[in-house]
C-alpha cells in the first residue's frame, strides 16, 4: 500500500530527521520525500499504513501534514 502526503517540510535535514522517526514506526517502509514539489510531498510504501498515525507523527515534531487527494 502507498499513501501520499502534502507536508510543509523544506529541508533535507528536516525530511532525513522524519524519515527516521517513521521508520521507528514502519521499519519495512520505504519513505521519501520530493522537496521539489511544491507540495513537498511524502511518500509511504509499506503494507500496515496508517495514515492517520503517520500525520499524527509528523504533526506531532510541529511540521504540517495531509493526505493527499
Amino acid at each position: 500500500m502507498i499513501e501520499v502526503f502534502k507536508t510543509n517540510i523544506n529541508s533535507p535535514h528536516q525530511s532525513v530527521m522524519l524519515i527516521e522517526k517513521l521508520l521507528e514506526h514502519y521499519p519495512k517502509g520505504k519513505i521519501n520525500f520530493d522537496l521539489d514539489d511544491c507540495d513537498k510531498i511524502l511518500r509511504v510504501e509499506c503494507d500496515d499504513i496508517c495514515a492517520e498515525k503517520i500525520m499524527e507523527l509528523v504533526n506531532s515534531t510541529g511540521f504540517e501534514c495531509e493526505v493527499l487527494i
